[in-house]
């Protein structure tokens, strides 16, 4: 490929798979993070497949380790892609309504 005129790092681009975070008898968050799992991984494969940087290299993707459901797993996340060197993040989910301790909350992301 071309020589990289970029100057910096390509921005990376995180995946935030949010979920419910209750458990119990109702299995609630259980039986959803197959599909939100699922979710993640198709948006990584379609940013993979289809997004490129300037030199020709597909776009960096990271995954959360866990789903995010509470606060603790949301800071985890963070501490994550700070390390990675994310810049850009994706929240998915097949619900629609979460308090902010799911939110992404860094403003320069």
């Amino acid at each position: 490929m071309s020589k990289n005129r970029y100057v910096g790092d390509y921005p990376v681009i995180g995946i935030r798979p949010c979920i419910d975070g209750r458990r119990g008898p109702m299995m609630l968050r259980e039986s959803l993070e197959p599909t939100v799992w699922a979710m993640a991984n198709a948006a990584k494969k379609l940013f993979e497949e289809n997004l490129f940087y300037s030199n020709g290299d597909p776009v960096k993707v990271v995954l959360a380790d866990t789903c995010i459901g509470r606060v603790n797993e949301a800071a985890a996340c963070a501490d994550k892609f700070r390390k990675e060197g994310v810049s850009i993040t994706l929240s998915v989910t097949s619900c629609w309504c979460y308090g902010s301790e799911t939110m992404d909350m860094d403003p320069n992301t």
